[in-house]
């Protein structure tokens, strides 16, 4: 009875769903993704360590040796430094989590309160402040906190557009009927919407250069001590958050174009 209820409520709702509002959709989708990205490592609830740029740690793995090595026995004296340690530091936007013996994590976005918690013999390449700096240097979250205000505007823009209501014609019947919405506010929610989407691959792109990079040169410093990775969890936040903005601001070209050439028609 109760799947009944549930699928006439349903037929009866889903003809006064607009094209509109699947583009809200997808704009809500794409907020809650970046949203997530930009708070990784900022604190220990679940998940939340696990979304990160980049992640440093120390292991005892076989070195690489390289002709262009000048002193390829450097690694045995890293190594000797490094001992018995197996702290793991992971960045993201706004915070740094660190993991000293294999436990639960310690977040927070100061990396003296960290460190502070932290002995010697668990980070003696301090590891923790060559996160810090990779944070506060390279990292760069803003263009994606402007991308997220600019398609909540155009979210808010999309909700202005008219749904479907009833009209009463010349003989008195009532049908349903739904106007095109307005054409500025199109193009300016269009407008909103491409620039995101732009601010969106930038920093997406920033990230993921800047994560492999940095992990790949702090590999080799560390070489046969120190690991590193980057996080492919934030990387498919922002990869996805970047495909929903591009798919909304193809929706509405398409229905601008589609309205213009429905008027062409018409005048005609």
């Amino acid at each position: 009875m109760a799947n009944m209820r549930f699928a006439v409520g349903l037929q009866r709702l889903i003809p006064f769903l607009g094209y509109h509002h699947i583009l809200m959709f997808l704009i809500a989708a794409g907020i809650i993704l970046l949203s997530l990205l930009l708070a990784g490592c900022s604190s220990t609830s679940p998940g939340i360590p696990n979304i990160f740029l980049m992640s440093l740690y120390y292991e005892n793995y076989p070195p690489t040796f390289d002709p262009a090595q000048v002193d390829p026995g450097v690694t045995t004296a890293i190594a000797n430094i490094v001992g018995q340690a197996q702290l793991e530091v992971r960045v993201g936007y706004f915070g740094i989590c660190v993991n000293a013996d294999g436990g639960s994590f310690l977040c927070s976005n100061n990396a003296s309160s960290l460190a502070s918690q932290v002995s010697v013999d668990q980070d003696p390449l301090n590891l923790i402040w060559v996160a810090s700096t990779f944070k506060d240097s390279i990292v760069f979250p803003y263009l994606i906190i402007v991308a997220i205000v600019l398609a909540f505007i155009c979210f808010i823009l999309l909700a202005t557009f008219p749904g479907w209501h009833e009209e009463t014609d010349e003989r008195g019947s009532e049908r349903d009927v739904k106007p095109f919405p307005s054409r500025p506010v199109s193009q300016v929610a269009l407008a909103l919407i491409f620039v995101a989407s732009v601010f969106v691959l930038v920093s997406v792109l920033w990230q993921h250069t800047a994560s492999v990079a940095a992990s790949t040169i702090a590999q080799d410093l560390g070489n046969g001590s120190v690991k590193s990775g980057v996080g492919s969890t934030a990387m498919i936040l922002g990869w996805f958050g970047f495909a929903l903005f591009i798919i909304v601001t193809i929706g509405l070209l398409v229905m601008i174009l589609s309205i213009s050439l429905l008027d062409r028609l018409t005048d005609d």
